[in-house]
């Protein structure tokens, strides 16, 4: 740069200085500071009640900072809100669609609430029709939609006034691989228009996808960076052993070598070492003694929720909160062969839909078995039958013994449900709360106070037994929903969708419970749209428009049930070459995948040249290639576009 030369630097589009919010004696926000920029996406991620959605909430000038300052577009969130909000999309977790209105309806009205003009109004729309794919759905009432669409909705409808900044809090959460694949393409797609865009998320292979990412523990942040820097602050190096048998691995290494943590991340279990060779030659020698199979050890780049669960088990409060090492009482004796549910040719439908269609399965005693299926494919729907809550329309099925359709009562004694659909009641206290569900279960004096006194340990809420539920993370509430649940001490347990939007260190401690559960005989029928969260199961159903289209565990899935082969690209800006990589005739998908690109391709070898060709045309550096096992969420999305193809595409809503 020469003498004369002076560098530039453009003016953020968000930034925060020293920005705080106190409620009483609780500080949400702790003077956070950052700037994100037009074109970027930055990730705020951190535990249930850390402060992100609080943070957005500031920003969007709908909360009155405490301290501090932030502007939006170059105007103060405090004293000029109203040039704020002119500049601003916000989408927060309780977006308000307008069920009866259609597509087009809820358009019109947010665009008339923004104040835009009838003039270049319908441009606008179709843009944004097209941007999405809605367009074909313009008619459709908004409850009607699935959840993936009504996602892109209110992102059209966050967009209508063309905003410079775009604040999305958690946008994702319970919605399907395939719509948050197709929800993370628009946002990219947005990027090109010089939108800046603050994402909060509890999906950490999405924080892979930002820019930068900062991490968020009590209102502070502890890192920010880009995800590369972050990667950088994990403490050590990462030993990982992949096998079926994860959780006894996990048990089996736990304070037994030299590694500081020992984690199980579905079917891995991950060592923090700071020699790789030591800690993996006590592994193969422990593991041998233990006659413990696996498939493979080696070392691993760390993921950011390597880092995520490592730097929050270091922060006071966190490593503190109590594993859970319940006990339960041990369940009755399943039948000779093990069998605690049985389901044969189970059919339900909905006037002329039908939304689950002749299914059949079995589920072992102590089993934890995954059901798989995008928003809308018949999970709930099966879960209901199976406990008593839905009549089927034919088939026939078991559950502990009991017949569905004829002793539905009877099932319900022998279960615990905990549906989608937060259940208790956030106007009581805690203990209240177990107080009700006891007196449901039938549970008095001695054995409800023994339950209860059980069930605050277990979901970490001793000392908070008169807090009101409504105050409780999302982590904490789902933990005491579970006990609340299982108060009873049924042998099975059905979860639907248990941990829909916590935190991956929320997410963990919640699955050690269940697998300890599992492990005293407890059997857990579970669906999840969480892909890691899938392989902590012993074997998954994937179910699509109400027709189960694979069964087996998660390492059979991926070998024998996926029939392409998935390349791993790694390279400066993935998303710059997905059209490019797409439009190869070798290759049959490429998607963003954390922080690199899956693709996907009959044959890896013959892909991998006609990719090499093309990067080089492209004159793309740095850019490496790995032939690698599938993850569920490529088996996911595979096998529902290999049933697309032979089936035709149909309506996307029909099937979703």
């Amino acid at each position: 740069m020469g003498p004369d030369q002076v560098t530039t630097h453009p003016l953020p589009a968000i930034k925060a200085e020293q920005l705080s919010k106190v409620f009483g004696p609780l500080t949400a926000v702790d003077g956070l500071s950052l700037e994100v920029f037009a074109g970027e996406i930055f990730g705020l991620v951190g535990p249930d009640g850390a402060g992100k959605s609080t943070s957005l909430r500031l920003l969007a000038s709908i909360m009155t900072p405490t301290s501090g300052s932030a502007q939006i577009a170059g105007f103060d969130v405090a004293t000029q809100a109203a040039a704020v909000k002119d500049h601003l999309a916000y989408m927060s977790q309780r977006f308000g669609l307008y069920q009866d209105l259609t597509v087009l309806e809820n358009i019109h009205f947010y665009a008339d609430m923004y104040g835009v003009a009838r003039t270049g109004r319908q441009e606008r729309i179709g843009e944004l029709l097209d941007f999405s794919q809605m367009r074909p759905f313009v008619h459709r009432r908004a409850g009607n939609l699935s959840g993936g669409m009504k996602q892109k909705l209110q992102l059209i409808c966050a967009l209508i006034h063309t905003p410079q900044v775009l604040l999305l809090d958690e946008p994702t959460n319970g919605v399907d691989p395939v719509s948050r694949r197709d929800f993370w393409r628009i946002l990219h797609q947005l990027l090109q228009t010089g939108v800046a865009i603050l994402i909060t998320t509890a999906y950490l292979d999405e924080a892979e996808r930002c820019d930068r990412v900062a991490l968020l523990d009590r209102g502070k942040i502890l890192a920010a960076g880009s995800p590369d820097e972050i990667r950088g602050l994990m403490p050590g190096r990462i030993l990982t052993i992949r096998s079926s048998r994860a959780r006894e691995i996990t048990a089996t290494l736990k304070g037994q070598t030299s590694a500081t943590a020992v984690n199980t991340f579905g079917d891995s279990v991950h060592l923090v070492c700071a020699d790789i060779d030591q800690a993996a030659e006590e592994t193969r020698s422990l593991l041998q003694q233990a006659a413990i199979a696996w498939d493979h050890i080696g070392e691993a780049q760390p993921s950011l929720e390597d880092v995520f669960v490592s730097v929050l088990d270091r922060t006071d409060g966190n490593a503190a909160e109590p594993e859970a090492t319940a006990h339960f009482a041990p369940p009755p004796a399943a039948a000779a062969d093990g069998i605690v549910v049985t389901v044969d040719n189970l059919t339900r439908r909905f006037g002329n839909f039908v939304a689950v269609d002749d299914i059949g399965f079995q589920v072992k005693r102590g089993e934890i078995f995954g059901f798989l299926g995008p928003n809308g494919a018949g999970k709930s729907t099966t879960i209901r039958m199976l406990c008593g809550l839905l009549r089927p329309t034919s088939g026939a099925g078991t559950v502990a013994g009991f017949d569905i359709r004829r002793q539905a009562e009877l099932i319900k004694r022998q279960i615990g449900y905990m549906s989608q659909k937060f259940s208790l009641y956030e106007d009581l206290r805690v203990e209240e709360n177990i107080d009700f569900y006891g007196g449901i279960y039938g549970l008095s004096g001695n054995r409800l106070e023994r339950r209860k006194a059980w069930a605050l340990e277990m979901a970490g809420l001793t000392d908070h037994r008169a807090s009101l539920t409504a105050i409780l993370s999302g982590g904490w509430k789902q933990r005491l929903a579970l006990a609340c649940a299982i108060l009873h001490e049924p042998p099975i347990v059905f979860l639907d969708e248990p941990t829909s939007g916590v935190d991956p260190l929320s997410r963990r401690r919640f699955w050690n419970l269940i697998s300890t559960m599992a492990g005293q005989g407890i059997t857990i029928f579970v669906t999840t749209h969480y892909m890691e969260e899938a392989e902590y199961c012993d074997r998954i159903a994937m179910i699509y428009g109400g027709r189960m289209i694979a069964i087996g565990s998660p390492l059979e899935l991926k070998t024998r049930a996926m029939h392409d082969e998935i390349i791993d690209l790694r390279c400066p800006d993935p998303q710059a070459l997905v059209a490019a990589l797409r439009s190869l005739p070798e290759v049959r998908d490429a998607s963003l995948f954390g922080s690199g690109l899956h693709i996907v391709a009959a044959d890896a070898a013959v892909a991998s040249r006609a990719i090499t060709r093309r990067l080089e045309e492209l004159h793309t550096q740095d850019a490496t290639m790995t032939t690698i096992l599938p993850s569920m969420e490529d088996v996911f999305i595979s096998l529902i576009e290999e049933v697309d193809r032979r089936q035709g595409p149909g309506d996307p809503e029909e099937r979703s």
